[in-house]
């Protein structure tokens, strides 16, 4: 399944690409060019993602769409399947989990269920990462890894094997990895959902201790279940969540627990640590943000310059990649114009 419909010989072409589409890629290849020419002398590190997030929030569709855009642009990429339950993929990858152990496998023989099954399979394989390890290594050289996660929650943020997994692998392979944690964009339409999600967010990002970037992905379908009772920015920032109290109440089973819907609110506030970046895999310009949000994150940006304090301190100041500017464009672009859409009235 091709998510880019630009060919490689057309990527360069002013006709086909837009005057940010072209900053964003001179960009992202300028960076490619300085990675290039890192030094040898010292231990390679190795640049890749950890993608996670619910199921059905899109993980496998932006695997196998990260990994065509990172080719136009000039990287090796290898992906690796860790999901024993996902038996038809879109994109060819490297290492398979299957190769190892299977899910139906495992739910015959010790009559598991599904949920259980997936514990059982990463346990399996952290007493088991010798295998990983020695698939992974032919990769190091020059490939730029893609982890495609199963989608139980419960590993990431109450089940300690799948960290042990990424910790082990950053240890032995010494590698740079980043949390990309994906949630369904439309789950902005109800306050409820919202609140979990931002949730389960909070409590991977503190069990993972990874970088991590938490993305509202399928962003062009956001209103597809409803309109969102605030402006975008207002879901993207994490605002202040004492808003959400009014549209909460309405529905009777979240007025029934008001008070618990409060503190868990205020316990997300005082963290302070959760905010969004957009994504449609399928827009090329979307993509590429996203990807020099990872870069930054993980170190790639840092990989091929000069150790100088000038050069290294010009990069970190730069112009953070989300505002309220890049927020009103996402809105405008994929949210409908209705001349009632207040911002604080809903």
């Amino acid at each position: 399944m091709m998510v880019f419909s630009m060919k490689k010989e057309e990527f360069g072409n002013p006709s086909t690409v837009t005057s940010n589409s072209e900053t964003l890629f001179s960009s992202l290849h300028q960076s490619e060019k300085a990675s290039a020419t890192t030094t040898t002398e010292t231990t390679r590190m190795v640049f890749g993602q950890v993608v996670i997030g619910p199921p059905g929030s899109g993980k496998t569709t932006y695997c196998s769409g990260m990994s065509q855009f990172l080719q136009l642009i000039g990287r090796k990429v290898a992906v690796i399947n860790l999901d024993p339950a996902n038996d038809s993929l879109p994109y060819e990858c490297a290492v398979n989990i299957e190769d190892l152990i299977k899910l139906s496998d495992v739910m015959t023989e010790h009559s598991l269920g599904p949920n259980g099954g997936l514990v059982y399979c990463m346990d399996y394989l952290e007493k088991n990462i010798d295998w990983l390890q020695s698939k992974l290594e032919p990769l190091l050289k020059d490939h730029y890894l893609l982890f495609d996660f199963p989608g139980q929650v419960e590993l990431f943020f109450l089940h300690s094997n799948a960290k042990n997994v990424v910790m082990k692998l950053i240890k032995k392979l010494n590698l740079r990895l980043t949390a990309v944690h994906l949630v369904d964009a439309h789950l902005c339409s109800d306050p409820g959902k919202y609140v979990s999600a931002l949730l389960l967010s909070l409590s991977t990002m503190l069990h993972l201790e990874l970088p991590h970037i938490n993305v509202l992905s399928k962003i062009d379908l956001i209103e597809s279940y409803g309109k969102l009772a605030f402006n975008l920015d207002f879901y993207t920032d994490v605002q202040d969540l004492s808003y959400l109290q009014h549209h909460l109440d309405q529905d009777p089973r979240s007025a029934k627990y008001r008070k618990l819907t409060k503190e868990l609110c205020e316990v997300i506030e005082d963290f302070s640590l959760v905010n969004f970046t957009t994504l449609d895999i399928q827009d090329k310009e979307s993509v590429g943000n996203l990807v020099k949000l990872i870069d930054k994150s993980n170190g790639y940006i840092f990989a091929g310059i000069d150790a100088s304090a000038v050069e290294f301190s010009k990069i970190a100041v730069r112009q953070v990649d989300w505002d309220y500017y890049r927020a009103a464009a996402v809105q405008e672009k994929y949210m409908k114009d209705d001349e009632d859409f207040d911002n604080g009235d809903g």
